[in-house]
């Protein structure tokens, strides 16, 4: 036992006058608790304690010592009501990141019912597409997707699953064509994402098989939401997730294409840095994201 704990036990013994009570208090045998103030009595070569028939008191060293261990006493149990209040009602700043596109579609829509329930909490969310290192950036939690995910030592928690289609504007169609098959993709303008290279992987699942398309064309952007913006304005052909498009595809601004083919190889995660201690705000954050977004996302459910 270290000396702040053996502190903590003297000054318990010298408030109960007993071994015997103390060692109820704290949940220790009395054979452990006379043993612990041994040692402490050895480890600073002193007596503290008068034994007679009648039960224990402080020598005048005794005494002296109590008042700096029921101090320590003090502290530890005033630290130990606070991590409990903390844990309960989580308090000071969150730092969130998340993707831009995902942010600001999905994420932020939901914060007001998080800040609702923890009135104490602040978030301060950083929207970016950027590489992420949650220790350089002061993060708490990040949102990203699996292909983002490139640092063995950060733990990852699944908040949604993903489902991506390919996709393009009424206007481009009308320019271009719809492809009929994947190969006709080789002749149209796909948009690009130049911060994630994997991102630009399309996994093409169709009924006889699977195959990769490396899209190419005359556009590319650092961010999933201007990809999305300029699938819109009808620059080419893009690969987007349905959480960012389900809308679109309803009204016709945007029109599936190959509508056999569905990406869900990538899903949307919670990153954070330690398991092992992980803040209350947190884990009442990624908790949180969890019950809105799974088992079945809101935008994958049927109306």
């Amino acid at each position: 036992m270290d000396l702040s704990s053996q502190m903590i036990l003297f000054a318990k013994v010298v408030e109960c006058a007993s071994f015997s009570a103390a060692a109820r208090e704290l949940g220790h045998t009395p054979s452990a608790v006379s043993r612990q103030i041994g040692h402490l009595e050895d480890r600073l070569r002193v007596r503290l304690l008068n034994r007679t028939s009648q039960g224990l008191s402080p020598t005048g060293e005794g005494k002296a010592f109590y008042r700096s261990c029921a101090d320590v006493a003090a502290r530890v149990a005033e630290a130990e009501r606070f991590a409990s209040a903390v844990s309960a009602h989580p308090q000071g700043v969150l730092r969130v990141v998340a993707t831009v596109a995902f942010g600001k579609a999905q994420l932020i829509p939901v914060l007001p019912a998080f800040l609702d329930r923890y009135p104490d909490l602040r978030v301060s969310l950083e929207l970016t597409d950027r590489r992420i290192d949650l220790a350089e950036d002061e993060a708490d939690v990040a949102v990203r997707f699996t292909e983002q995910l490139d640092q063995s030592s950060v733990f990852a928690r699944k908040i949604a699953r993903n489902r991506r289609v390919i996709c393009a504007a009424p206007a481009y169609l009308a320019r271009q064509g719809p492809p009929e098959r994947q190969a006709d993709l080789a002749r149209h303008n796909c948009l690009r994402l130049s911060t994630v290279a994997k991102w630009n992987d399309w996994h093409l699942e169709l009924p006889d098989g699977e195959t990769l398309c490396l899209p190419s064309g005359n556009f590319e952007a650092n961010s999933a939401d201007a990809i999305y913006h300029a699938a819109l304005a009808g620059i080419g052909v893009a690969r987007l997730s349905t959480y960012l498009i389900g809308g679109d595809l309803e009204s016709g601004r945007l029109v599936r294409l190959l509508p056999d083919y569905a990406d869900e190889s990538s899903d949307i995660l919670a990153l954070y840095a330690d398991k092992r201690n992980l803040p209350a705000k947190v884990r009442l954050f990624i908790d949180y994201l969890v019950g809105c977004f799974s088992p079945v996302p809101p935008w994958e459910k049927e109306p």
